[in-house]
């Protein structure tokens, strides 16, 4: 007799359960309501850190206990995104809609690489409306990844499939072609990365200079791809950046587009900043050309606002994309009927065969909100970075160091690099603000992105009065110390 047990991981006590569910829930509610009477971010106590550092459990614990320790421990000490006063790096902040159905789809559990199933529906409903959003074909395709960079890895190994052909997903690269790839020197490192694990090299990708507005140098792409043809290489990419990480800058995308058309090479762009910039009215032609690109990478985590993580991949080419990952398997056989019906399957784009139902949270914030609030939640967040140039520029002690493009405004106290960065560190452990740091023409900058819809020109006021504080404190105590 088959000797077995009637254990389940369902609660024994539902009701009980139910209203603890209902205690989790309203304790993130008034979380998120309550965001500006809470520091944007604090250091952590070394006594948290150790909470962290116990042995497995072997044993079944309580719902409400690890509740607790989440509250807490955990909650009050994460990096802070989700509060209005977080400008440091390009987070997005979240909202209460796309928390909920986060939940939901957590409860639904479906692996979303394929079968037939209405929840592969939802992301091809996706699909349409980014096709829609960026005037690409209806044989373009997409997917929903982690985030940009594995969105820029898959579009590199799609046109890398483009100019070698399906044979090289089982020959590998050919030592006779030796690919090259163009970006700016401001590109995002995982254009880099992308190319290292596309078995192409680092090497092999050139950083183009900037101009004068930190965009990528056309005359000097144009002088790049010459130079690599008449050395016997081939050109097979130019990746633009739309919305440039350290300062928000957007390549000039019609010009590199007609340089992609002239020399035969895929054009993608890295939009993972900037490019759901199409959604507002006064941002979408800052964005003119990138209708015309191979592919676009972008996260509706970031300018969208979807809880992390929802990355997605855009390709013009739906059958290049397919025939990239298409891998045939008797565990992955296709029908017409039934469960293993609905092909192609998502993970004929891309490298998952396990996957979250990202889309989800991504309809809700689509459904519940609509294509025009988000765009008035980009522009207000544009809007707001050209309020904290004109503070910057009222406040003789502070100085902008680059032009703002977008949302992303950096500037320095005028000071050392060192005072600069004690600054920013300072900013952070206030609580008040949290900007990140980056360089600009060498010089150490303070860099704030706007992303969040729930910052204020009160909170942008907050950084400038913290920043002017704390750099006259910080001066005074080295004066004070010689």
């Amino acid at each position: 007799m088959l000797d077995t047990t009637e254990e389940t991981l369902d609660p024994e006590d539902w009701p009980k359960f139910r209203l603890q569910g209902h205690r989790m829930l309203d304790d993130m509610f008034d979380y998120i309501e309550n965001l500006r009477e809470r520091p944007v971010w604090q250091p952590i106590p070394d006594e948290v850190r150790e909470v962290f550092r116990t042995p497995l459990p072997t044993e079944s614990g309580d719902l409400a206990s690890a509740h607790a320790t989440f509250m807490q421990d955990v909650l009050p000490y994460a990096i802070g995104n989700a509060h209005p006063g977080f400008m440091g790096w390009v987070h997005g902040g979240g909202t209460a809609v796309g928390m909920l159905a986060e939940m939901l789809a957590a409860g639904l559990n479906a692996n979303l690489g394929g079968r037939e199933q209405i929840p592969v529906e939802v992301e091809r409903q996706l699909v349409g409306w980014v096709r829609e959003l960026f005037c690409f074909p209806q044989t373009a395709s997409g997917l929903f990844v982690t985030g940009t960079s594995m969105a820029n890895l898959i579009s590199v190994l799609v046109a890398r499939t483009a100019v070698m052909g399906r044979v090289v997903r089982e020959a590998g690269l050919s030592p006779e072609r030796h690919l090259v790839g163009y970006t700016s020197v401001s590109a995002h490192i995982s254009m880099a990365q992308a190319m290292d694990m596309a078995g192409i090299g680092t090497q092999a990708l050139r950083k183009i200079p900037l101009n004068a507005q930190f965009q990528m140098d056309t005359a000097e792409l144009e002088r790049a791809i010459k130079v690599d043809k008449l050395a016997g290489l081939t050109p097979f990419l130019i990746a633009a950046t739309a919305g440039t990480v350290d300062v928000g800058a957007i390549d000039p995308l019609p010009a590199i587009a007609d340089i992609a058309k002239q020399e035969g090479l895929w054009f993608h762009v890295d939009g993972a900043c900037g490019a759901l910039g199409m959604l507002a009215a006064d941002i979408a032609p800052l964005l003119q050309g990138i209708e015309r690109a191979d592919s676009i990478a972008f996260d509706f985590h970031k300018w969208g606002q979807v809880p992390y993580d929802a990355g997605f991949v855009l390709v013009r080419d739906g059958e290049l994309h397919h025939n990239t990952f298409a891998s045939p398997a008797a565990y992955l056989q296709r029908e017409t009927r039934g469960m293993a019906a609905g092909s192609p399957w998502p993970c004929d784009y891309g490298p998952d065969l396990s996957r979250g139902f990202r889309a989800l949270k991504t309809w809700f914030t689509l459904q519940v909100f609509g294509a025009e609030k988000l765009g008035r939640i980009i522009s207000n967040t544009c809007a707001l970075a050209r309020y904290l140039r004109q503070r910057i520029d009222e406040e003789p002690m502070l100085e902008l160091l680059a032009p703002v493009a977008l949302n992303i405004v950096c500037f320095r106290y005028r000071s050392s690099d060192s005072v600069n960065a004690d600054i920013v560190v300072a900013l952070q452990e206030s609580g008040i603000a949290a900007p990140s740091s980056t360089r600009i023409n060498g010089q150490l900058a303070i860099r704030a992105a706007i992303v969040n819809h729930r910052t204020q020109a009160c909170d942008i006021d907050a950084l400038i009065t913290a920043t002017l504080a704390i750099g006259a404190d910080i001066e005074r105590n080295k004066g004070q110390s010689k």
